[in-house]
C-alpha cells in the first residue's frame, strides 16, 4: 500500500511557484531628497520620479529610489513599523518618521526629503547620534536599588501597584528616534542642553516607585543645560510619532527638582 501511494506521489504535475506582481502604479510623484555630507559634493536637492502605489510611505520610496535610481543614496531604516526610530527625516519640512508618513496622506506631487536638523550631517540623510546617545547615558537611564538595599542579590521582587506604574508609563513609550531634540530650538542653540528626549527619560525614572538613584539624577538635571534650559516651546511634543509628550515630562521634572530644593531647605 505504501509503496502505491508513493508511485502516485511521484506521477503528480510539480506545482508551478506563486510570482508575486509589484503593485500596480496609481501615479508618480517628485521625491526631492537631499544629498550631500562630509567628503562628497557639495550639498544639493536631487529630484527623482516615483511610481506611487496605495500604501506607499515615504520609506518606500527611497527604498525604491535606492533599488532602481540610484544605489548610492545614504539613509537609515529597519522596523518599517514605526518601532526601532531608525528613519527619522525632515519630510516637508517637519520631522517625522519615514516609515509611518504614507505619501497619499502628504497631498502633493512634489515631496521634499532632508536629514534631521540639530545632528550633525554624516551623508544624505544619515545623521549622528552620538552626543544624543551620550546625553542620554548621562541621565542613567536605568534603574538603581533602594538605599537600603545591599550590594547582594535581590530576594524578592519590587512590587508596584498600577497607580504607581501609570505616573511613568506614558513616557516609557520612546523610542528614541530624536524628532524631540530635531524639533528643539533650543538643542539648535545648546550643544551642552541635555535635550527632550534625556529630560523626559530622567522623569521617567524619577517617577518610578522602584528606583532608589533619584538624588544622583535629579543633580544631573538641575543645571544650567539641564531640565532650566528647556522654555517650553512644545515643538517637541508636536513631533513625538509615540505622544510621548517630552514638554510635560520636562515641567513634571522641574516641579520634582523644586519639591527636593525645598526639602533641603
Amino acid at each position: 500500500m505504501f509503496v502505491e501511494l508513493e508511485r502516485l506521489a511521484m506521477r503528480r504535475e510539480p506545482v508551478p511557484a506563486v510570482v508575486r506582481a509589484e503593485p500596480r502604479p496609481e501615479r508618480t510623484v517628485l521625491v526631492r531628497v537631499f544629498r550631500g555630507g562630509t567628503g562628497v559634493s557639495a550639498p544639493r536637492m536631487v529630484a527623482y520620479p516615483v511610481p506611487v502605489h496605495k500604501g506607499m510611505t515615504v520609506l518606500d520610496a527611497l527604498l525604491w529610489i535606492k533599488e532602481h535610481a540610484d544605489p548610492t543614496l545614504a539613509f537609515r531604516s529597519s522596523c518599517r513599523m514605526g518601532i526601532c526610530g531608525s528613519c527619522g527625516m525632515l519630510i516637508r519640512g517637519e520631522a517625522r518618521l519615514a516609515c509611518e508618513t504614507q505619501v497619499a496622506t502628504l497631498g502633493t506631487e512634489v515631496i521634499e526629503v532632508a536629514p534631521l536638523p540639530n545632528f550633525p550631517l554624516i551623508r544624505d540623510l544619515a545623521t549622528d547620534f552620538t552626543d544624543f546617545f551620550g546625553h542620554h547615558r548621562r541621565i542613567r537611564p536605568h534603574l538603581h536599588p533602594p538605599d537600603d538595599q545591599d550590594s547582594g542579590p535581590f530576594q524578592e521582587e519590587f512590587r508596584q501597584t498600577e497607580a504607581e506604574r501609570l505616573e511613568y508609563y506614558q513616557f516609557t513609550m520612546c523610542i528614541m528616534c530624536g524628532l524631540c531634540d530635531a524639533a528643539c530650538p533650543i538643542v539648535a542653540l545648546d550643544r551642552e542642553f541635555l535635550g527632550p528626549q534625556a529630560l523626559t527619560q530622567a522623569y521617567r525614572f524619577a517617577a518610578d516607585s522602584r528606583d532608589g538613584g533619584q538624588a544622583d539624577r535629579m543633580r544631573i538635571v538641575d543645571t544650567a543645560h539641564g531640565c532650566w534650559r528647556c522654555e517650553l516651546a512644545g515643538s517637541c511634543s508636536a513631533v513625538c510619532p509615540k505622544g510621548v509628550d517630552p514638554a510635560l515630562a520636562t515641567q513634571l521634572l522641574k516641579r520634582e527638582v523644586l519639591r527636593r530644593r525645598l526639602r533641603r531647605s
